[in-house]
């Protein structure tokens, strides 16, 4: 047995009050001579006996019921150390949009906070964080209005991040003890746990029931074959389980405009195809309905009026190429030679091409270099003969690109760097069989910035950083069979593509979009991006013939935004969430090692307070110390 205030027991020494008081007579008895006094001897001999009874029974009943009273105060309990141990507990609630699985009684995020409220002790100390919120050192009462409240995040943290996060909350105090409490569905793309043996903190990993979820996701959409009057719209639907169809909507902005069904195959995908008028704006939105998650059933996307991209190469050698290349609506592609160039339209434009020019003049390099300053994209094709001194005066300025002896060598150009950022997402796959290009002679060059494309001996072939890009050889017929490869359309059209970003179909929300805008803006002027009463502003770096505009933390949710400056439309951007939660694979916590499991936030909270449990006694020596003033009040009333 312990005591909550065992310096009170320093209060039983009263005890020698009342026992210094029975043992010693304190009252002195006067003898008073009385006569004839033999007829009470008897009576006297009985009534002292009876009267030291009662004198020690009224003795040890005050002994009692002063003891009682003091261990009463004291108050005495009895608990194992784990419950008098002071306790840090802190919650991750997954807010992902996995939990908004819809059941009867809501979703399974409403369901799991609404047992948080109704299990966690009132006046207990903790602290709650989110995929995107942190309530620090809060009681319940303090959230319950932010918990009732809490909406979907676009971002999911993964265990491993979850556990790092949880463990800044907790104090570096080694006498409390730490728990983090994780609730969640866990799905697979939460990752696996390395090592989730922690000496210092206690694991608990708690996922909630629901009912098996059937969900379908629309994943993403496309343009198809196109004329002069029609587009096809493609859209790409998958479904976590067996379905037959399911009905698919297409509006342009509230007005639906075309309807159909998707039927889906053995793999559960289904692709619908829509016919929709070219050479007009439309501001679409995809709907489908089921009874899984709610958030992948609208893809938003736009059509708009696009700004086409200027090219301009300079040379006098075949260019045919380039203008088979740039013959598309999406850009406006011009060639001079260098004694014709007017040097006034280098600002205007988005990408120069220096087409195998022999020496690079002063002037040319001067242009360009402020041209690139601004924004504007370079990239530079070298003659098989060219002046390596002019060339190097002016390359050096970009990554230290120098040129240095020509190579009399025919070699394959054989591999593509696929994350260089004019070959992201042209590839499928990394592919590595195709029909190599060569050359038959090159430069090599020095340089620190990153190679797209290598010959087989590993010397680069094309390098490119910060939208500028060099070639090492000549891309004549006589030099290279590079222009009849495929690789000449992916890498001459992405380099004009992200000279200007415009913007596409669709983007990501959090996959850190950036696009740009062709408006000149005066000094200290901002564009401002909205939909309906919500605005803001996102990060944007004003050019001379462009606004570079980025988007990380904002928008935080789907739907069409408008981008204006001075209240004046410029053009719409859409954003939809990822589709990453659409797929309903889930990790088997049971294989986790170093943790506790629960099935229920109501089933933890029973369990810690099992385990927290303290059993008090003072009020069964109140109980005492009343009994025994009973006991005193019936021996003066009836013990004679």
């Amino acid at each position: 047995m312990q005591f909550k205030y065992p310096e009170i027991l320093w209060a039983l020494l009263l005890l020698l009050i009342p026992i210094i008081i029975h043992l010693f007579q304190l009252r002195r008895f006067k003898k008073t001579p009385f006569t004839n006094v033999k007829l009470l001897k008897k009576v006297v001999s009985e009534s002292r006996k009876s009267s030291t009874i009662k004198k020690w029974l009224i003795l040890f009943t005050r002994l009692g019921l002063l003891a009682g009273l003091v261990l009463a105060f004291a108050q005495p309990f009895s608990a194992n150390d784990l419950a008098l141990q002071p306790k840090e507990n802190v919650f991750y609630l997954d807010n992902s949009f996995s939990m908004q699985a819809v059941s009867e009684n809501g979703t399974l995020l409403q369901n799991t906070v609404q047992d948080f409220l109704k299990n966690i002790p009132e006046e207990q100390i903790f602290t709650l964080f989110t995929n995107d919120d942190v309530f620090e050192n809060v009681e319940i009462k303090d959230i319950q209005n932010s918990l009732l409240e809490l909406s979907a995040s676009t971002t999911q943290l993964t265990l491993e991040e979850i556990i790092l996060r949880g463990k800044t909350y907790h104090s570096s105090d080694a006498s409390t003890q730490k728990n983090l409490i994780i609730i969640s569905d866990f799905q697979d793309r939460m990752g696996s746990l390395s090592n989730s043996t922690d000496k210092d903190t206690s694991i608990y990993l708690i996922k909630p029931g629901g009912e098996e979820l059937q969900n379908a996701s629309i994943d993403t959409i496309y343009l198809g074959k196109m004329n002069q009057e029609t587009i096809e719209l493609v859209a790409n639907i998958s479904s976590s389980s067996i379905m037959e169809t399911i009905p698919v909507s297409l509006y342009n902005e509230n007005k639906l405009i075309a309807k159909t069904s998707a039927k889906f195959d053995k793999n559960n995908n289904a692709q619908v195809n829509f016919s929709i008028p070219a050479n007009q704006s439309i501001n679409g939105k995809l709907v489908i309905s089921d009874t899984g998650l709610a958030y992948d059933n609208e893809f938003y996307f736009n059509i708009g009026e696009k700004d086409r991209i200027k090219v301009l190469s300079i040379g006098s050698v075949d260019n045919s190429y380039l203008k088979r290349l740039y013959n598309g609506d999406e850009f406006v592609y011009s060639n001079f030679n260098l004694n014709q160039l007017n040097y006034g339209i280098i600002e205007s434009q988005n990408l120069i091409i220096l087409n195998e020019l022999e020496s690079i003049p002063t002037a040319l390099a001067t242009a360009l270099t402020s041209f690139t300053t601004e924004g504007g994209s370079l990239a530079i094709i070298p003659s098989t003969n060219i002046n390596i001194n002019s060339y190097n005066s002016f390359t050096s300025r970009y990554a230290n690109v120098t040129y240095l002896e020509n190579v009399n060598q025919e070699v394959n150009i054989s591999q593509v760097a696929f994350r260089h950022p004019i070959f992201q997402n042209v590839f499928e796959k990394n592919v590595s069989n195709f029909q190599y290009p060569k050359v038959s002679s090159y430069y090599t060059v020095s340089s620190t910035a990153p190679s797209a494309l290598l010959l087989q001996n590993q010397a680069p072939f094309l390098i490119g950083t910060n939208n500028t890009y060099f070639f090492s050889a000549s891309l004549t017929s006589e030099n290279s069979t590079f222009k009849n490869s495929p690789l000449i359309v992916p890498t001459f059209y992405n380099m004009a593509v992200i000279s200007l970003k415009l913007p596409q179909l669709y983007a990501i929300l959090g996959a850190g979009e950036e696009i740009d805008i062709p408006v000149v803006l005066p000094k200290d002027n901002t564009l401002k991006v909205s939909k309906g009463d919500k605005e803001f502003i996102p990060q944007q770096r004003l050019l001379p013939k462009k606004v570079s505009l980025s988007f990380e933390e904002n928008p935080t949710s789907h739907g069409i935004y408008s981008i204006s400056s001075n209240d004046k439309f410029l053009r719409n951007i859409s954003f939809n969430y990822d589709r990453k939660e659409s797929v309903l694979n889930y990790l088997d916590i049971s294989q986790i090692e170093g943790v506790s499991l629960q099935e229920s936030v109501s089933d933890f909270f029973e369990e810690r307070q099992k385990a927290s449990m303290v059993n008090e006694f003072w009020k069964w020596f109140a109980i005492l110390a009343l009994l025994f003033v009973l006991i005193e009040t019936l021996l003066q009333r009836f013990f004679k």
